[in-house]
């Protein structure tokens, strides 16, 4: 069983004549690269902001120097 899958896309006639110019390029696999980066790019993206929202969240009303203040005068 294979592990990829068919995605196809279309392009402007003009844009596909001048990829068939450049026939030293692997057309194929440039474009799964860029779609393989885009992805993780974007995937980081959505991580650092659902991690970015869950720390505003959770932010404490008090700074920590005050919680360290507050527990060695406990002391």
């Amino acid at each position: 069983m294979s592990t990829k899958t068919v995605y196809s896309i279309r392009v402007p006639v003009e844009l596909r004549k001048m990829m068939e110019e450049l026939k030293a390029i692997n057309w194929q696999e440039e474009i799964r690269r860029l779609v393989e980066e885009l992805v993780k790019t974007k995937s980081k993206e959505r991580i650092l902001a659902e991690a970015k929202e869950i720390r505003k969240d959770m932010k404490a009303d008090v700074s920590a120097a005050e919680l360290i203040r507050a527990d060695r005068d406990g002391r």
